[in-house]
């Protein structure tokens, strides 16, 4: 189980979040497609990629010489969790929260 500390702290750069929402929407890519999506360089995005697999935030399996990442939906599902109920208010609901945050990225 990852602690909050360290999964806030992987989610604290735009590029990461950038390369979740990608896995998240596209599912299962390899270095080589998140280097052309977003056009930076192949150390880079091993990089980001490394401090998120060290987060617990994505999986990752080799097949041949390609090293696949995908989401990790139950790591990512607990931690927002664990955050809500730590730091939310007792009178919003999950229900509530989820309406805001969904207006809030429209």
């Amino acid at each position: 189980m990852i602690n909050c500390v360290d999964f806030c702290k992987a989610l604290g750069d735009e590029t990461r979040q950038r390369i979740l929402e990608v896995l998240l929407s596209k599912g299962e890519m390899c270095v080589g497609d998140l280097v052309n999506i977003f056009n930076l360089s192949q150390p880079t995005i091993s990089h980001h990629l490394t401090l998120l697999k060290n987060a617990k935030l994505v999986t990752s399996r080799r097949d041949g010489k390609q090293v696949f990442y995908a989401i990790d939906r139950e790591t990512v599902t607990s931690c927002c969790g664990s955050l809500f109920a730590k730091f939310a208010p007792e009178d919003v609901s999950l229900g509530r929260l989820l309406v805001s945050l969904a207006k809030v990225t429209e």
